[in-house]
């Protein structure tokens, strides 16, 4: 009699036992998803900032194509891509991207960026006209000014330039943007105070010390301003002097400083000794 009671007992036990057992491993499952969700994104942040562009760019294909609806991973994508200057397929992946329904404003902004380094510059402006201009940001209006500059339109430029630098708390790169803005519509001494400007904000940045010697020299400014140079780099920047100076027809004052860079130079200064040979077989010639 005490059999059939027994053996419900057991399978009873048994079901509770499976119950437990399956729930246990679902457990388990949900665990690990959450924990390969927090690998990948810091996979994903590692992939951003120290790969090797190419790599990320392989990994994040090979990511979105097991996850096509994901725009976080076409993000990543787009963003390495244009790490790895390979602008014309980042122009496809943003694009992809700010079609998304999850996409922001600042996808679209993203895109821009593409865009201009892909040179489809009315393109890009057109991006930038279908955001709000409650959308405000530092990249947002550093790009506006690049396309008011491919326009013309210098009033414009100016005043972008402006408020980008008020959004950001590292201004030199575009405080350099704004000089060689100056510099290409011949405002020279606007764009001598912009490229000192830029170097006050960051030492190491030697694109604006090379953009400030030629702003000097175009105004018949020949002499190498105080900077924290290398050897190295005062080697190039007279060297910068120099062809500004021959190239506004002061030959001699253009030799001098071709000779001075090959002095100045650590090590051999090919592009100086190929330009001052040029330039003495023409004198003599």
């Amino acid at each position: 009699m005490r059999h059939p009671i027994f053996v419900s007992l057991c399978v009873m036990g048994a079901f509770a036992l499976s119950a437990c057992g399956q729930s246990s491993e679902n457990d388990v499952k949900r665990a690990f998803q959450d924990v390969n969700v927090v690998d990948e994104t810091n996979l994903n942040d590692v992939m951003l900032s120290a790969a090797d562009p190419n790599e990320a760019v392989s990994y994040f294909q090979r990511t979105l194509g097991e996850n096509p609806d994901r725009i976080d991973l076409m993000r990543g994508l787009g963003t390495s891509l244009v790490r790895a200057r390979r602008n014309t397929e980042a122009v496809a992946v943003w694009s992809r991207a700010a079609e998304h329904e999850e996409a922001t404003n600042e996808d679209r902004v993203e895109l821009a960026d593409a865009l201009i380094r892909n040179n489809e510059w009315a393109r890009a402006d057109q991006v930038l006209d279908s955001i709000p201009p409650t959308y405000e940001t530092f990249k947002r209006y550093r790009l506006e000014a690049m396309i008011a500059d491919s326009k013309k339109e210098w009033n414009k430029s100016d005043s972008f330039y402006e408020i980008a630098v008020g959004l950001t708390t590292q201004p030199a790169g575009v405080m350099n943007n704004w000089g060689y803005s100056k510099l290409s519509r011949g405002d020279y001494p606007g764009a001598e105070r912009l490229f000192s400007d830029a170097i006050r904000q960051d030492p190491a940045l030697f694109t604006a010390k090379n953009n400030l010697v030629m702003a000097r020299a175009a105004q018949g400014n020949y002499a190498m301003p105080v900077l924290p140079v290398s050897q190295t780099e005062r080697a190039q920047l007279l060297y910068t002097l120099g062809l500004s100076a021959i190239k506004q027809g002061d030959t001699s004052i253009g030799k001098g400083l071709l000779q001075d860079a090959i002095d100045t130079h650590p090590q051999h200064f090919e592009d100086a000794v190929r330009s001052l040979r040029a330039l003495e077989a023409n004198v003599s010639g």
